[in-house]
């Protein structure tokens, strides 16, 4: 009951923290192998447990995709879609070991540039469309970083986004988690196809991590611009020492 506990309360707050800032899976990784879940099928099952968080998430922040154009959603959904496909696809014929030695330099990259961002935006172009040639180049290449290795995903969107010239830290948010949610079920269907799955843990944690991506995205939204840069920011600087440390 203790270590079935754990999970759950690992997993609501890695909802929380994807619905904020991103994350999520540091909390879920470190609990499933505490626990005594291999550290292979514990990888996978994290990715299930956090994948329905990016859905309340997503339904948290539905305000703001509402007011986005139809045409812009479909189109950064599908390019999700087959990036979060192609990086599933790499994760099954990849040793693992190679993407591992350049994960804490990504997750450091994008730290840096979320914490940059609002000066480089406006630095990359006078016009808008100048930032924007970056947004659908950007979101395919962090959609196959998110289908293979999904740590740092929130980070390395939410870098994107104010790149591309987004300054609404809310609709952000909303995009990070619609585009988390497309592409992380998708790698999550080949842990499933492999059979790589620790299924009581992994649907006990799906439903807290729902519950967390809920409760976050409505916290997020009164919490000021400031802060949730903030937590971002904390967040990723965190994640990069925690890897250079596991070397």
């Amino acid at each position: 009951m203790h270590a079935y506990l754990l999970l759950a309360l690992a997993a609501f707050a890695a909802g929380v923290l994807n619905a904020i800032a991103g994350g999520g899976s540091f909390l879920t990784f470190p609990a499933l192998v505490f626990t005594g879940v291999p550290p292979i099928v514990a990888n996978a099952t994290s990715a299930l447990a956090v994948s329905p968080g990016y859905l309340g998430g997503t339904l948290g922040f539905r305000r703001e995709l509402r007011d986005l154009p139809p045409a812009r959603l479909r189109r950064e959904t599908l390019l999700a879609s087959i990036g979060g496909v192609v990086g599933a696809l790499l994760l099954l014929v990849t040793p693992a070991s190679v993407f591992a030695g350049i994960v804490p330099w990504l997750l450091l990259f994008a730290t840096v540039l979320f914490a940059a961002g609002p000066l480089i935006a406006n630095r990359v172009g006078a016009r808008q469309g100048a930032k924007a040639r970056w947004r659908d180049p950007g979101l395919f290449a962090v959609s196959i970083y998110g289908g293979y290795f999904n740590g740092g995903l929130g980070i390395l969107l939410m870098a994107l986004y104010t790149l591309a010239g987004e300054s609404r830290i809310n609709t952000m948010n909303a995009l990070k988690n619609l585009n988390s949610l497309v592409l992380s079920w998708l790698s999550v269907a080949a842990f499933v196809v492999a059979g790589a799955i620790a299924w009581k843990q992994g649907v006990l944690m799906m439903v807290a991590a729902t519950l967390g991506g809920f409760v976050g995205a409505h916290g997020a939204r009164r919490l000021p611009a400031a802060w949730i840069r903030a937590v971002v920011i904390a967040t990723g600087a965190i994640m990069s020492v925690v890897f250079f440390a596991r070397g």
